[in-house]
This record gives structure tokens, C-alpha cells and sequence, in this order.
């Protein structure tokens, strides 16, 4: 059955969609045939057809609903916190991912470091020291030294 009806499934696919995703209905087609092998008739290719259609429409809502996350999830200019003042914001976007990260849990999140911790899956103690670099590093980034930079006003939101 695959080797005669292959071909015509694969055709029917690349009609309808790219290459590598044609691919996918064709593979996803026949194990649906495999598994419900007693269900396919004498002359499968009709039945294959109506297979991969729903495998295609299946396909096709997967990718609209991953579109649809993605940009939900993507950051928005509009709603993207600012940073107060633009020497803030470029020193803050030269750090690392990680201090960044705790940085905003502590001053965007209001988490003390403690509830940081749980979110960086690490302890107490890691992340208060986290914390502390982080701050230093900023503070180097802007020039100033780690006192002139009160803990609490790390970064402020613009409201």
C-alpha cells in the first residue's frame, strides 16, 4: 500500500503545502493507515486522500494556533516596561540574561530574594549574591559605584 499509494499522497501534499511539511502529512498519513489498518478499504488511495486532508487541516490549525502564541507572547513595544532614564536602559540591556533577570524579579516583580530564588530554581543564598552582582555590574555599566545605587531603586518603572 505505501509504496503504490506514496507518491499520490506525497503529490497531494506538496500541492497544498512546502516540502518539509509534505513530508510530515505523508509519514503522518501512513501511521494512521498502520494503526487503523483493518478500517482501509480495498482500493486505499481514496480513503488515504481523505487521511491526509485531515492530517493537512490538523497541521494547519497547529501552525495558526502557534502563530497566534508567539505573537501573544512576543514582547510589545506598548507594553514593555521603560526605563526612566536611556543611560539606565543601555547600561541595563549590556548585562547579562541573568542579571537582568534578577534584577526585574526583585525590582519590577517586587519578589524579595528569596522568592527569586524559587524562581530561578536556585537557593537563598545564590541569589542574593546574584543579586548583588547584578548590581554591581550595573552600577560599573553607569560609571558609578555600587553605594551610589540604593538597593530598592534599582530600576524604576515609568508609569
Amino acid at each position: 500500500m505505501y509504496e503504490t499509494c506514496s507518491p499520490d499522497i506525497a503529490m497531494y501534499a506538496l500541492r497544498r503545502t512546502d516540502r518539509e511539511t509534505a513530508q510530515d502529512i505523508v509519514a503522518e498519513t501512513f501511521t494512521i493507515a498502520w494503526r487503523r489498518f483493518d478500517d482501509v478499504p480495498e482500493e486505499p488511495l481514496p480513503w488515504l486522500y481523505g487521511v491526509a486532508r485531515r492530517v493537512l487541516a490538523n497541521q494547519r490549525r497547529s501552525s495558526r494556533r502557534l502563530t497566534a502564541l508567539r505573537r501573544k507572547l512576543a514582547p510589545d513595544a506598548d507594553t514593555a516596561p521603560e526605563l526612566a532614564d536611556p543611560k539606565l536602559g543601555a547600561a541595563f540591556r549590556e548585562l547579562l540574561e541573568i542579571d537582568r533577570e534578577i534584577l526585574m524579579l526583585v525590582a519590577w516583580e517586587g519578589l524579595t530574594p528569596s522568592e527569586a530564588a524559587v524562581v530561578l530554581g536556585c537557593t537563598s543564598t545564590a541569589a542574593r549574591l546574584r543579586l548583588h552582582r547584578a548590581r554591581n555590574r550595573l552600577a560599573n555599566a553607569l560609571g558609578l559605584s555600587s553605594s551610589d545605587i540604593a538597593p530598592e531603586h534599582v530600576i524604576e518603572e515609568v508609569s
